[in-house]
């Protein structure tokens, strides 16, 4: 008896649960619609409800199905800035460029080592796609962005979409761009992040056919760890199969997709094809007898996504029994998760993110001054002073001092865009730049080459001459055509390291010794006569709309550099293995190279000095518990600027083969002129682990390690021996 009112109350609350249900479900045609439902079962019904021609059709990069009133969305570049233009016209045939916030090459971004900074550029590219979409219905929610490969050589042509040589470091700025990218909401996505190339895709000659050969500990613990970073840590839930082989199989329809992405690390999401890569299985890498045969086993490795014209290949793969409707619905799983994140499937009242644009009369986001900030801090961040002669001190320039500057080059008066950028709203170049900081006191003199002795002319009679040298990003040219052999880009590499404007910098500081050389450039080069003789050089990458801006601050000390190095410059070609030696420990980056760079992983100067001191850490590591490493560094100049501190640790009693050396934190922080600061920078044992093949896992062994701390790989100022149990 006392058991009945216990059963009543259960029985109300289920059919209070179930009534709840169906009046949420009175709003909505289908249970697909309704977002209180939970994901699998919404995907679950939508696909019992699709066809199988909206099934086939829903393999393209828009997995839209218009009799369900199912919205999709394409995808967009994102590199460094939403590309609804540019160069490469992403903004469509036959339409207008829209214009959006355009930022340094990502090798440029790079160069900042700023995590926060790099996820707050996303989050603006972010809104600014969401924008360009749902107030002129241009573009897409799925960013092929950021480019997770790794810079392990200078001759690959698309350095320039890399963070860098490392793959921690790497990771780091990937996850910051994915979630920048993503955004803070916890149900919904502002945009959804594509990673690319998945795997190792360094070489642009033969990339359609060629193998990236290496062994399972070089995949693990370097070609693939930014993308799995990418995906654990960021959250990304997309990336791109490259062109290339891997160790002789096709990324693309490579086991490695669905065993270790989708398996190992949760990758449950949109797995595409690059552009065209589904006909070159057959075209290139000639690893199957006809289309039928390549479609099914796309489909089957975990391709969701084309890029390509597929539609005949897959009919003819279901017609011919290599494939069946449950492997087409195992795979578009993947691609409505992404629509349900993005909420392409629920009403718009219920994501934050739907309201970007919706008022008519709001000003576009590309032109908010918040949004070309950002735009110059990078630049000025991206800046790497690679040198400024202490005997002389040319930078920073004085404008009190200097009354007639010589500007020289023909990448002074241009802001070049790459294949991967967009519009940018308003550009500034060097010259520009130049012109608006010194004012009208200083007289400019410029001279875009040496024609008829010109540039030696305006030197000389100059107090200083910049001479801008570097290379063009699209190299001038049609498609696979770089005329000039330093040049590099999407489908060429390049030949040359060396810069075919060395003689004009000769020429010019002949004329006259307070030469400055500005490198504007995609990558390194071997400018090993300029090093030696011009007293101030800096780097800077392409692209930014605030170029010229960001570099005037810089060489009249308005701004501090503090830019670091991504990569190792070398001095000359031949200190590089082949360039189809994937294996880099037969000295490749600053983990195995032993000869002398031209200048070291990290490096770059200031206008300031730092001073380090009192490290602290732990006696003992232990795994799973992440120690603080604290340092005291003193900015003994007389100008505030930034310090970018590096950790670095080296296994003294491995057992297995190491690097030299290996980046396992790194932290950009501001330091005013006289002031000491603590700086805590985290080393994770994870971090330290290596891939052990007979166990299968990442291992972390007993060991005595030595952590390392300074500015740059070549400049340590401290170290302890700590071991590791």
């Amino acid at each position: 008896m006392q058991k009945k009112p216990f059963k009543n109350i259960f029985l109300y609350i289920t059919f209070g649960l179930v009534v709840s249900l169906l009046q949420a479900q009175k709003s909505y045609d289908y249970p697909f619609q309704n977002p209180k439902i939970a994901t699998e079962k919404r995907v679950d019904n939508l696909l019992s409800l699709m066809t199988i021609d909206e099934k086939v059709n829903a393999l393209s990069t828009n997995p839209e199905v218009p009799r369900l009133g199912v919205k999709g969305t394409g995808h967009v570049e994102g590199l460094h800035g939403l590309a609804l233009g540019g160069p490469a016209g992403w903004g469509g045939k036959g339409k207008e460029p829209l214009p959006t916030t355009t930022f340094p090459q990502a090798y440029g971004l790079g160069e900042t080592w700023d995590t926060e900074l790099l996820k707050e550029i996303a989050k603006i590219e972010g809104y600014e796609a969401r924008y360009a979409l749902q107030k002129y219905g241009r573009g897409g929610l799925v960013i092929r962005a950021p480019n997770a490969d790794l810079a392990r050589d200078p001759r690959w042509g698309r350095t320039e979409e890399s963070y860098g040589e490392d793959a921690f470091f790497n990771g780091k700025m990937t996850v910051a761009f994915v979630k920048g990218l993503q955004g803070s909401d916890k149900t919904y996505w502002q945009t959804a992040s594509l990673m690319k190339h998945f795997l190792a895709n360094s070489n642009e000659d033969g990339r359609t056919y060629t193998s990236s050969d290496f062994d399972e500990r070089l995949w693990r613990e370097y070609y693939a760890l930014p993308f799995k970073m990418g995906v654990v840590e960021g959250g990304s839930r997309a990336y791109m199969a490259a062109y290339n082989k891997v160790n002789g199989i096709p990324a693309m329809v490579h086991p490695m997709l669905k065993d270790i992405t989708v398996d190992e690390w949760g990758q449950n999401g949109i797995i595409c094809t690059d552009g065209g890569a589904y006909k070159l299985l057959l075209s290139d890498h000639k690893y199957y007898k006809d289309k039928y045969l390549g479609a099914a086993a796309t489909i089957k490795a975990g391709i969701n996504q084309f890029l390509d014209d597929f539609t005949e290949g897959v009919y003819g793969a279901l017609a011919n029994g290599y494939l069946t409707e449950a492997d087409l619905d195992e795979v578009l799983r993947g691609n409505y998760r992404v629509m349900i994140k993005l909420g392409m499937l629920d009403s718009s009242a219920n994501n934050p993110y739907a309201k970007i644009g919706a008022e008519a009369d709001s000003m576009d986001p590309w032109e908010l001054e918040a949004h070309k900030k950002l735009a110059l801090e990078a630049t000025e961040k991206s800046i790497v002073l690679l040198k400024n002669d202490p005997a002389k001190r040319l930078l920073p320039l004085q404008k009190k001092k200097v009354k007639k500057i010589a500007i020289i080059g023909e990448y002074a008066d241009a802001v070049l865009l790459d294949w991967y950028s967009g519009t940018p709203p308003y550009t500034i170049s060097p010259l520009q730049g130049i012109k608006n900081k010194v004012g009208e006191n200083v007289e400019v003199l410029f001279a875009k080459n040496n024609a008829d002795g010109k540039a030696v002319e305006i030197a000389k009679n100059a107090d200083v001459a910049i001479v801008f040298i570097g290379n063009h990003p699209t190299c001038n040219a049609g498609w696979a055509q770089c005329p000039v052999p330093s040049n590099g880009k999407e489908a060429v590499d390049r030949q040359a390291l060396n810069s075919e404007y060395e003689d004009l910098v000769k020429l010019v500081y002949k004329a006259n010794p307070n030469t400055v050389v500005g490198l504007i450039s995609s990558f390194p080069y071997t400018i090993n006569w300029t090093q030696e003789n011009i007293p101030a050089i800096f780097h800077v990458t392409q692209n930014s709309q605030e170029l010229g801006t960001a570099i005037a601050n810089v060489l009249f000390g308005a701004y501090n550099p503090a830019g670091r190095l991504t990569q190792t410059w070398v001095k000359d070609i031949s200190d590089l293995p082949p360039l189809m030696d994937y294996n880099i420990r037969n000295g490749r980056t600053y983990m195995y190279f032993k000869g002398k760079p031209l200048y070291a992983f990290g490096h770059g100067l200031s206008y300031t000095t730092f001073k380090y001191k009192d490290m602290e850490i732990p006696k003992q590591i232990k795994e799973n518990e992440e120690v603080s490493v604290k340092v005291n560094i003193t900015n003994a100049g007389e100008v505030d600027g930034d310090e970018v501190v590096q950790l670095y640790v080296k296994h003294i009693n491995s057992t297995v083969e190491r690097p030299i050396k290996e980046l396992k934190s790194f932290k950009r922080i501001h330091i005013k002129a006289g002031e000491t600061k603590t700086v805590s920078l985290l080393l994770n044992p994870k971090d330290m682990k290596y891939w052990n093949k007979e166990k299968q896992d990442f291992i972390l062994e007993k060991d005595t390690i030595e952590v390392q701390i300074g500015s740059a790989s070549n400049k340590i100022f401290l170290s302890e021996k700590v071991a590791v149990k």
